[in-house]
C-alpha cells in the first residue's frame, strides 16, 4: 500500500484531505482543529515512508498562494475602510507580535531549540500558517513545520481559554461605536404625527437608516430622496433596532398593518448580483431611484443582512434587496443579472492576473544591512496583492473580486493542500521529535508565548478603547487563529471580522 501512495503523490494528497477533513471536524473539548486536521494527518501518513513527502513543493506553494490571496481579496476593502479608525488597535497588535518574536528567541534561545525550529514554534503557537510558509522558505527545510505542528494545538487550545476568560469579564468602551452590522436589521410601519423633511430624520442622514414605502391619501408608492413627510403619511423603515427606534419616535408611531404586506402596488425582491458591470460598484452609483423609481435598502452577504447605503460597494453573490413599483422588477433583474450559475464561477482571467502578480511581487528581494535580504516570498506576495486588489474592486471592464461561496471554497481548498502537503513532508522529521525532550521544549515555549500574546494585547485593547467583543476577536484574529474566533451572543453588537456597513447620508 505503501509503495502505491509513494508512487502517486496526487492520491496520496487526497487521501490526507478527505480524512484530515474528518480528524477536523472531531470535537475536542472546546475546540476543532478544521483545516489543520490535514497537517496532523500528513505528519502521520508522512511518517510511514520518506518518498510520501518527495516532491509535493508546488502543491504546497499553490495551495498557500490560493489561500493568502483569496483572504487578502476579501480583506482589502475593510483594511482600508478601517485602517485610520483601527489604527492604534493595528499597531498595538503589531507591536505585540514584535515583541512575542523577541520572547521566542529569548525562549528558543534559554532551551537550546534550533532557530528553524523556535520559528516554527513561534508560528504554531500564534496559528500563523502564513508565517509557517515564509519560515519554511527561509530555512529551506522542513524542521519549522515540526514545531507548528506540535505548537499549534497549544496554540489553539490557549486562545480558546482566554477569548472564553475576557468574553466572561466584559467592560464599558465608551469610544468603541458599536457597528450596523452587528446589530441586525428589522423593518416596520410608522404613521407621521409630526411634519418632517426626510433629511431631518434621525438616522437618515448618517446612514443608519433606510425609508422604503409611503402610503398617501389611499396610494403607496417608494420614498423619494428629498420629500416632506406629511401628518397622516405612513412609512416603511429599515435599519438596526434602535436607529428605527429613534426615527419612530421623531416621526410618530408605528402601527400593526405593515405597508411591505401589500403587493398591489409596489413590490419587492432579492436579486443576486452576478453581472460584473456591477460589482465593484456603489449602490448610488446604480442610481436606482432615477432609473426605476425604487430603492435598494439592504444587501444579504454570506450569512449577514446589511444596510445598503449610497457608498456600499457591491460584490459578486450579493443579494440584493430591492422595493420598486409593481411591474418593473425584469428591469431590476436586467441589471445586477440575478443569475446563480454565474456567481458560482470564478473569473479564471483574474484570478490568474492576481495570483501571477503577487507570485512575482514575492519574488522581489531587497538588499538590507549586514548582507541580509528581505523577500515578501510566496505567503505575503499573494496576500499583499489581494488586499490591494480588493480595495480596488474593479480596473475598468476586469472585477477583481471573486463570488464569496467561490472565496470560501478556494481558500479552503488552498489551505487544506498547503497543510497536507507540509504535513507529508515533515512527517519523519515530526516523528523523531515528537516524544522526544525537545518535543516538551516546543510545547511549554508555545504555551508561554500565546499567554504572553494574548496578556499583551488585551492590555493593548484596553489602552485603545475597544470594547470587551472586539477584543476578544482581535485577539485570536492578531495571529491568525480562525477556530478561536469568539462565537458572538444573542444580541452581541460586535463581531470584528465581519464586514461592517459604511457611514453614508442616503438623504443627505
Amino acid at each position: 500500500m505503501v509503495d502505491v501512495l509513494a508512487s502517486t503523490p496526487l492520491l496520496t494528497m487526497m487521501l490526507v484531505v478527505a480524512l484530515g477533513t474528518l480528524v477536523g471536524a472531531i470535537p475536542f473539548g472546546p475546540l476543532r482543529f478544521g483545516p489543520a486536521g490535514a497537517l496532523f494527518v500528513g505528519l502521520g501518513v508522512g511518517a510511514l515512508d520518506p518518498r510520501l513527502g518527495e516532491g509535493l513543493g508546488l502543491l504546497q506553494t499553490l495551495g498557500l498562494a490560493l489561500f493568502v490571496y483569496t483572504v487578502g481579496l476579501t480583506a482589502g476593502n475593510t483594511f482600508f475602510r478601517d485602517l485610520r479608525r483601527q489604527l492604534p488597535l493595528m499597531g498595538g497588535a503589531g507591536l505585540v507580535l514584535a515583541a512575542m518574536t523577541g520572547v521566542a528567541m529569548l525562549l528558543g534561545g534559554a532551551l537550546g531549540l534550533p532557530p528553524a525550529l523556535t520559528a516554527g514554534t513561534y508560528a504554531g503557537a500564534l496559528t500563523s500558517t502564513p508565517a509557517l510558509a515564509t519560515a519554511i522558505d527561509r530555512t529551506g527545510g522542513q524542521e519549522p513545520a515540526v514545531g507548528y505542528s506540535l505548537a499549534y494545538p497549544v496554540g489553539v487550545f490557549v486562545t480558546i481559554l482566554l477569548v472564553a476568560t475576557l468574553l466572561a469579564r466584559p467592560w464599558t468602551a465608551r469610544r468603541d461605536p458599536d457597528p450596523v452590522a452587528g446589530q441586525g436589521l428589522v423593518d416596520i410601519s410608522v404613521e407621521v404625527e409630526r411634519p418632517s423633511l426626510l433629511a431631518d430624520v434621525p438616522g437618515l442622514r448618517e446612514g443608519e437608516l433606510r425609508l422604503s414605502y409611503l402610503a398617501r391619501e389611499g396610494a403607496t408608492r417608494v420614498v423619494q430622496p428629498g420629500e416632506r413627510l406629511e401628518v397622516g403619511d405612513r412609512v416603511v423603515m429599515v435599519g438596526p433596532e434602535r436607529a428605527v427606534d429613534r426615527a419612530r419616535d421623531h416621526l410618530g408611531r408605528r402601527v400593526d398593518e405593515h405597508l411591505a404586506h401589500d403587493r398591489r402596488d409596489v413590490d419587492h425582491r432579492r436579486f443576486v448580483v452576478s453581472d460584473r458591470r456591477v460589482a465593484g460598484r456603489t449602490v448610488g452609483e446604480l442610481d436606482v431611484p432615477g432609473r426605476f423609481d425604487g430603492v435598494v435598502t439592504r444587501v444579504r452577504r454570506g450569512d449577514l443582512d446589511l444596510l445598503a447605503s449610497e457608498d456600499f460597494v457591491l460584490e459578486l453573490g450579493d443579494r440584493v434587496r430591492v422595493i420598486v413599483p409593481r411591474g418593473r422588477l425584469g428591469e431590476v433583474s436586467g441589471l445586477f443579472g440575478d443569475s446563480e450559475r454565474k456567481v458560482s464561477e470564478v473569473d479564471a482571467l483574474t484570478l490568474g492576473i492576481g495570483l501571477a502578480a503577487g507570485l512575482a511581487l514575492g519574488l522581489v528581494t531587497l538588499p538590507l544591512p549586514g548582507g541580509l535580504d528581505f523577500a515578501l516570498g510566496s505567503a505575503a506576495g499573494p496576500l499583499v496583492v489581494g488586499i490591494v486588489l480588493g480595495r480596488l474592486e474593479r480596473t475598468g471592464p476586469l472585477v477583481w473580486g471573486v463570488p464569496l461561496a467561490a472565496n470560501l471554497t478556494i481558500r479552503q481548498l488552498g489551505l487544506l493542500l498547503f497543510l497536507g502537503a507540509t504535513g507529508l513532508v515533515s512527517g519523519q522529521a515530526f516523528a523523531a521529535q515528537a516524544l522526544t525532550w525537545t518535543g516538551l521544549q516546543v510545547v511549554a515555549a508555545a504555551t508561554v508565548i500565546t499567554l504572553v500574546a494574548g496578556v499583551l494585547f488585551v492590555g493593548v485593547a484596553r489602552l485603545a478603547g475597544v470594547s470587551t467583543e472586539r477584543a476578544a476577536g482581535g485577539s485570536p484574529g492578531s495571529s491568525g487563529s480562525r477556530p478561536s474566533w469568539p462565537t458572538p451572543r444573542a444580541g452581541s453588537p460586535t463581531n470584528v471580522w465581519r464586514p461592517a456597513t459604511p457611514p453614508c447620508s442616503r438623504w443627505g
